[in-house]
This record gives C-alpha cells, sequence and structure tokens, in this order.
C-alpha cells in the first residue's frame, strides 16, 4: 500500500499497467486500491508542478510567521480555517517554536501580498502578530529540483 502511494506522490501519470509491473501486483488491484484512495480521501489531489519562471508568469510567494492567541474550545483550528479559506493562501500549518502559524501566500507583486497581509491576515480576530518572509529562488519544489544546473557544474575534461 505505501509502495503504491509512494510511487504516485513522485508521478501519478504513471498507468495502472506500469505500476502493477513495478508493484508485482494485479492491474485491477492496483485499480481498485486507487479508487479506494481517492474515495477515502488518502489521495487528496493530483498536482502538476509547474516551473512559472520558465513559463514567463511572475509570482511572488510569501511565507508568514503569524502569532496567534487560540480560542477557548477550538484551539488554532478556527483561526487556521479562516485563514486557509482565502484564494491566495497557498498552505498554512500549525507548528512549534517562536510562532503558531506557518502561511504561505501566492500574488503577482509584492504590493498584492502585502496588501494580503495588512488588510485581511492581521484583522483577523486573533491574530497577534505577523513577519512577511518573501521567497527570493525556489530550488526544490514538493520533492522535485527545479531548474537542476547539475551538468553545468561537472569539469570539461580534454585529452
Amino acid at each position: 500500500m505505501q509502495e503504491l502511494l509512494d510511487l504516485l506522490e513522485k508521478d501519478f501519470t504513471q498507468s495502472p499497467e506500469e505500476l502493477s509491473i513495478m508493484l508485482n501486483m494485479p492491474v485491477a488491484e492496483i485499480t481498485a486500491l486507487i479508487a479506494k484512495f481517492e474515495s477515502e480521501q488518502i489521495i487528496v489531489k493530483y498536482q502538476t508542478i509547474i516551473d512559472w519562471e520558465k513559463a514567463g508568469v511572475d509570482k511572488v510567494t510569501a511565507v508568514i510567521e503569524v502569532k496567534v492567541t487560540p480560542e477557548r474550545e477550538v484551539g488554532f483550528d478556527a483561526i487556521a480555517e479562516r485563514i486557509y479559506r482565502y484564494p491566495e493562501v497557498r498552505s498554512v500549518y500549525l507548528m512549534s517554536g517562536s510562532y503558531d502559524l506557518s502561511v504561505a501566500v501566492e500574488g503577482t507583486n509584492l504590493r498584492e501580498v502585502a496588501d494580503f497581509v495588512s488588510t485581511k491576515l492581521s484583522t483577523i480576530h486573533g491574530v497577534v502578530s505577523t513577519t512577511t518572509n518573501f521567497m527570493l529562488k525556489k530550488y526544490k519544489y514538493a520533492g522535485v529540483i527545479i531548474n537542476d544546473q547539475e551538468e553545468e557544474h561537472r569539469l570539461v575534461v580534454s585529452p
């Protein structure tokens, strides 16, 4: 089961036939397992990773450290839910350490992200403070190296 999930996480475009060969399992069993994983929300979504810079699309991403006052009986969950409902928000994580929530936000420019923080995020009841960190360059995302330059680092050897 975990082996199948690992393979799907790395490349969801593989066919059940390919997966059955790799895992030495019947195609029908692979198909049934995938359907079960989808219906039980074990597989939440299939996602394509795009290098937006190469596509010529400008995007700005910020990771925002958010300190909050948890609400009685619901803790951090109610505030996190209010935050993750915004379309600009790409991810929200409850953290241990010096801040409570890590919020990744995407916009078309710095001003758009700054406006989101100042007019939407910081005004939520329970948000005590925010610290915004803008991503300058993406090297690896979701386990995938972006724009791998390994071949360029090799020394030219001539006789």
